[in-house]
């Protein structure tokens, strides 16, 4: 028989990550804030629950991806919390990026229940996503990684656990503070290149098999080129992610000088009301600061 498996929130990542689930053969149960976005998934296989409880009643393993700290805490929380439905046993897998110290305190809270927390955010955008290709940087205690594993290979090839609970949520800080600092680096490559009067798309192919490679170089360097501003990640949720990494350097106590100015790079971008744009589109600040234009 195939498992039973809850998901709660169908947005930008989980919509996909939720289909593959279901592609991959399992019986999944979905659950979403705006309801509308249930209707394809169940179309595809899925069944619907009337509340984040109802899912964990009928599941035993739920995965959670929703956008921010004050979502996981909703869902959690309330007389049809996903906690009221849990039980001895329950396993809850939560693939939003988060703040690492809530993590820890909702650990307990399941604990306390008898249930069992990993924190598994994902890197890949809603192209990994979709293609099952998402990088899964994983927290909890080694068990628990292991019986989510299989499910978590629906969408993800590369699944780490990188320590105990609230160490996936460090790690994605990690990975959040490499990937802006990289757009920026593609954002003011490209504009020079632009100014210079260089073939785009040859420089491209020029560089992106060398030493100054990256998956945001060759994934959102051709995009820019192109003026396709289509998020894989929005600019607000990369902000959602870097107040998370600049909140745990201060508490670490470590400079990211980098990141904060990305940080405030997409605040005006923000302001400009592009928080709905790709994250490559922090070469929009850059040609607002020239007067130069990239691609077109």
């Amino acid at each position: 028989m195939p498992a039973q498996i809850g998901f709660i929130g169908l947005g930008i990542m989980g919509a996909g990550m939720a289909r593959n689930l279901v592609e991959n053969g399992n019986d999944v149960v979905v659950w979403n804030r705006t309801a509308s976005r249930m209707e394809s998934l169940v179309e595809a296989g899925a069944s619907p629950a009337t509340s984040p409880a109802d899912v964990a009643r009928r599941c035993s393993v739920v995965m959670i991806c929703v956008s921010d700290t004050p979502d996981v805490d909703a869902v959690l929380h309330g007389e049809s919390g996903l906690l009221a439905g849990v039980s001895n046993g329950s396993l809850i897998v939560d693939h939003s990026t988060i703040s690492p110290g809530a993590t820890v305190d909702f650990a307990g809270e399941a604990a306390a229940l008898g249930g069992s927390w990993i924190d598994a955010p994902v890197s890949g955008g809603s192209e990994g996503a979709a293609r099952g290709t998402l990088s899964i940087m994983v927290g909890g205690d080694e068990s628990d990684v292991e019986r989510a594993r299989p499910y978590m290979e629906a969408f993800g090839t590369t699944i780490t656990h990188v320590g105990p609970v609230g160490s996936g949520q460090k790690v994605k800080i990690v990975n959040q503070i490499l990937v802006v600092v990289n757009q920026l680096a593609v954002s003011e490559a490209l504009l020079f290149a632009q100014a210079a009067g260089l073939d785009l798309d040859a420089t491209l192919d020029a560089v992106t098999g060398g030493a100054a490679g990256s998956w945001m170089l060759a994934n959102r360097g051709p995009q820019m080129i192109e003026r396709d501003w289509r998020p894989g990640f929005t600019i607000d949720l990369q902000q959602k992610d870097l107040r998370l990494a600049l909140e745990a350097a201060d508490a670490a106590g470590t400079p990211i000088p980098g990141t904060a100015l990305v940080f405030q790079m997409y605040r005006a971008l923000q302001n400009q009301g592009l928080g709905g744009d790709g994250n490559h589109a922090l070469v929009k600040a850059l040609e607002k600061m020239s007067g130069i234009e990239v691609g077109g």
